[in-house]
């Protein structure tokens, strides 16, 4: 998945373990996925980040990929829907955001084209694994 969008090659080992976290600290986050009888179609996962400026949880949807072949056929917009629908409906939520590549011009139009917008906010880090 990082490989194909974003030309990264990521550690299997570290990876594996790290979704493994998810799934046993459901306080760290979930995952969602599309499926339907041939296979999984599409996933994403979500986290959590307080702000203490709105009092709540802004939800991060993160490690979005969908199978080539499915792509411009409603599989995000159908995880995002769901997201968003449990977002709204949970009044620790105060929002929910997402980074994208800069260069990633298809993603960004599907983002706007789900109503969300782009923040005035440039992503800073400091990477400890590098």
């Amino acid at each position: 998945m990082a490989m194909e969008t974003e030309n990264k090659k990521l550690d299997e080992h570290t990876v594996t373990k790290g979704v493994r976290k998810v799934f046993s600290s459901p306080s760290l986050g979930y995952y969602i996925i599309v499926k339907d009888p041939s296979g999984i179609l599409g996933c994403l996962m979500i986290t959590y980040e307080w702000s203490d400026w709105r009092n709540g949880l802004f939800w991060w949807i993160q490690s979005v990929y969908v199978k080539k072949e499915y792509r411009r056929k409603g599989v995000f917009r159908k995880m995002y829907n769901f997201i968003h629908g449990k977002a709204i409906s949970d009044k620790k939520c105060t929002g929910i955001r997402l980074y994208v590549e800069n260069n990633n011009s298809v993603a960004q139009n599907v983002y706007n084209n789900l109503g969300m917008v782009e923040t005035h906010y440039k992503l800073f880090e400091k990477d400890f694994n590098k």
